[in-house]
């Protein structure tokens, strides 16, 4: 009976703490330009504690800018190059709302967007030249 009831308590608490693992995971979206375009506007909303990712692909040399606003100033982005480093302007303790980078590297950036408290509704705009 102690067996059974501690497994049973292992399952629960793997469950939960699965559930919780997918409760901050936001939208993951990979950033495509329209015909003849070199910049994107992307609208959404994040809830406390969730993440979205933006993936761009770029090449060496290219300059990103990023900007983001929010309705409540509340939304801020990490940028990681394709190695999974921050860049310069845009780390974790940072909360970057607009920088322009040199690209270092070819490959796939993410742009990962949060809010600093509560909810959060926020416009991104990606660009590249």
């Amino acid at each position: 009976m102690v067996k059974r009831l501690g497994l049973a308590l292992l399952i629960m608490l793997f469950v939960l703490g699965s559930a919780g693992f997918a409760a901050r995971d936001g939208i993951t979206k990979r950033v495509r330009f329209a015909k003849g375009k070199s910049s994107a506007t992307f609208s959404n909303a994040v809830i406390r504690g969730e993440r979205d990712t933006y993936i761009l692909g770029a090449k060496a040399g290219q300059r990103m800018t990023v900007r983001i606003t929010a309705l409540e100033d509340n939304a801020v982005f990490q940028i990681e190059n394709p190695h999974g480093e921050y860049m310069e302007g845009a780390g974790e303790e940072d909360d970057a709302t607009s920088v322009t980078v040199s690209l270092p590297d070819g490959g796939d950036y993410r742009i990962i967007v949060g809010g600093t408290r509560g909810n959060a509704s926020y416009r991104l705009t990606v660009s590249i030249k």
